[in-house]
């Protein structure tokens, strides 16, 4: 584990990650402060708790509309994506040496 501190809403944050977690983790920051000083740029919120609970609200949002209309999740579509590119590699190997 290493220590990683965040800047978040003018606030500095620090918090322990795997190290193969570090630019996920300051990438979802940087989109978390984006989302944050988009609200306060408004005028209409105020107080960084509300502004922060917009943010979040904001992001759930984005995140249940990733899901397909059977609830199907992005992930669950990408794992079926590599299933599927997987067994279609399988099944070309075997016929490369007939296509030289």
């Amino acid at each position: 584990m290493e220590t990683l501190e965040l800047s978040i809403g003018g606030r500095s944050y620090r918090i322990a990650c795997e190290p193969q977690e570090r630019a996920q983790l300051l990438a979802c920051a940087r989109y978390v402060d984006q989302k944050m000083e988009a609200i306060r740029a408004t005028g209409k919120v105020l107080g960084a708790d509300r502004i922060a609970v917009m943010a979040a609200l904001q992001i759930a949002q984005e995140l249940m509309a990733v899901k397909s209309a059977d609830g199907v999740s992005v992930g669950e579509v990408r794992r079926r994506l590599r299933d599927l590119n997987a067994l279609a590699d399988s099944m070309l190997t075997p016929q490369e040496p007939l296509f030289p």
